[in-house]
């Protein structure tokens, strides 16, 4: 755990889940960073500071990892809800010792915790708080009693409206929202998420990471996310093999996750196995992505798909279900990229065929991509807290 000293100019505080392989987590590093770049203290506090991003803290923040020793028992650190909402005395405590500026967080439960310690710490903090994906997906997803998470809509709506700021990453997410927890939308600023031009230049630049992306390979299909039911890699496969029937192309798909067995079981019974490979995580994305023919997206749901928008930088050309929500937003209604109808392997099969047979102004790409640097982005987070939006 860091050491909290009491001199200085307080910080602003980032509060996380913890360090595990996600967009968020890589999103909010990237904010932090962004913001100790404006000569801000930022501390990113987290329950527990294991986990493979640990190394991607920037030397600009102060890592705080909270002295919770609930959040760290089994039970709780296997899932980020449970680990999250353990955290939250311990969160308190935080507050009241450091007594930073303002606080943000990013994902329902971390923003339910970080709302409750505030309460209990008597600290008069303004706070920021984020949604990433849609609320009512959250509620109705499996895993909890009776397969829902009925309480979750029942504390959002209670907790929500005392944070002085609620983001959404995308007009999706944001309606959602105010549906679900019954808020006004116009109290939900939609603020997407950043993007840092140069590391994905930089990125981008390095050597071919793999054989099949050298210069005369057969084209490259690329995908990236965690290998999990979200991401419903089983309907890309299967578009990919229609696609493999009528010309030679390969497949690349970038993540680890619980899908992996299941995957490459789905691989070996499609006859893809000299087709199509799963490198597993990799540090340097874009490296892959610049040299691909066609970056796809074939989630069932997303909030705004951070990796859709790194392709776009890269100037790779896209081809995305039109899921709730995000790619719509950032391909512009489909003039950037092809939509298909969520698990549709037909239509993917069809639109990746279309879009290797096609060409596109990479240029128009990389212009759409700056839309979401990281700069511009900063001033809205910090916008934020010159606003009171209670209601």
């Amino acid at each position: 755990m860091a050491e909290l000293g009491t001199g200085g100019p307080a910080p602003l505080a980032i509060v996380l889940s913890g360090l595990g392989l996600g967009g968020v987590q890589r999103t909010m590093l990237t904010l932090a960073d962004g913001i100790a770049a404006r000569g801000i203290p930022v501390d990113l506090v987290v329950p527990d500071g294991h986990g493979p991003f640990r190394e991607q803290v920037p030397p600009s923040v102060r890592l705080v990892e909270l002295d919770a020793g609930m959040a760290r028992l089994p039970w709780f650190r296997a899932r980020k809800r449970r680990r999250s909402l353990a955290s939250t005395l311990a969160l308190a405590r935080y507050l009241e010792r450091v007594r930073p500026r303002a606080a943000f967080s990013a994902s329902h439960y971390v923003n339910l915790s970080l709302l409750a310690a505030r309460r209990l710490s008597r600290h008069e903090l303004p706070v920021v708080v984020s949604q990433r994906t849609h609320l009512s997906r959250a509620v109705r997803n499996a895993g909890f009693p009776f397969r829902r998470r009925p309480l979750l809509g029942r504390m959002v709506r209670m907790a929500y409206p005392s944070a002085d700021a609620i983001v959404a990453v995308s007009a999706g997410v944001a309606d959602d929202l105010a549906e679900v927890a019954g808020l006004a939308r116009e109290r939900i600023e939609v603020v997407p998420n950043p993007l840092r031009l140069e590391q994905v230049r930089e990125g981008a630049a390095q050597p071919p990471p793999h054989p099949w992306l050298a210069p005369d390979e057969p084209p490259v299909c690329l995908a990236v996310g965690r290998l999990a039911a979200q991401k419903d890699f089983p309907t890309l496969l299967r578009a990919f093999a229609r696609v493999r029937q009528n010309r030679m192309a390969r497949l690349l798909v970038l993540g680890e996750g619980r899908e992996r067995g299941a995957l490459e079981s789905c691989i070996r019974e499609l006859g893809l196995s000299e087709d199509v490979e799963l490198p597993g995580y990799v540090e340097n994305p874009f490296a892959w992505m610049s040299r691909a023919r066609l970056f796809v997206l074939s989630s069932a749901y997303e909030g705004l798909p951070g990796v859709v928008i790194q392709a776009l930088a890269c100037g790779c050309p896209v081809v995305s279900t039109d899921c709730p929500s995000g790619p719509r937003e950032i391909l512009q209604g489909g003039k950037l990229g092809a939509l298909v109808p969520v698990g549709d392997s037909d239509a993917l099969a069809a639109a990746i065929d279309g879009a290797l047979n096609g060409r596109v102004d990479r240029t128009v790409l990389v212009r759409r991509a700056e839309d979401f640097a990281l700069e511009p982005i900063v001033d809205r987070w910090l916008g934020l807290l010159d606003r009171d939006r209670r209601t």
